[in-house]
């Protein structure tokens, strides 16, 4: 009688004895974000005032080259050109703009698209004075040009 008691309740599951370890739920794994830093190049913060040189230009074609001349007194200017693409698709457009002085030869080259990026506004100071060529080429691009003296 007695193990018919013992297999009855066995049976029903009312043991006291210790169960079979069965696997429990598999917590989620989560995996933390990778916070994405963007790193960006800081930006010189001046202004702008009497001027060497003011001037839109266009490039519709590939071949489109501007020179211009100047000479500059001052030990503080700088370089300020805003872009913009005249084409839907910013990857075909592209500016570029060499500085070179002329009792030097060093060139300095700046510019948009292709090799520079894609900001549209750039403000670059500029330490030495003397004569200068500005070198423009460009594609699908309408420029702003302002070559000055910096305000203190």
């Amino acid at each position: 009688m007695f193990v018919i008691i013992v297999t009855v309740l066995m049976s029903a599951g009312c043991t006291q004895g210790p169960g079979f370890a069965t696997p429990g739920p598999t917590p989620a794994q989560t995996t933390a974000a990778t916070p994405v830093t963007t790193i960006s190049t800081p930006q010189p913060s001046f202004s702008l005032g009497d001027h060497y040189l003011k001037k839109s230009y266009s490039f519709q074609s590939e071949k489109d080259v501007y020179r211009e001349d100047v000479r500059v007194d001052n030990t503080s200017w700088g370089i300020a050109f805003d872009v913009l693409p005249l084409t839907g698709n910013i990857t075909d457009s592209w500016f570029t703009l060499k500085v070179i002085n002329m009792n030097t030869g060093r060139t300095e080259t700046y510019g948009y698209g292709r090799t520079f990026g894609y900001e549209l506004h750039h403000l670059i100071p500029m330490y030495t004075p003397g004569p200068y060529r500005i070198e423009m080429s460009g594609y699908l691009t309408k420029v702003d040009v302002v070559l000055a003296k910096r305000n203190p």
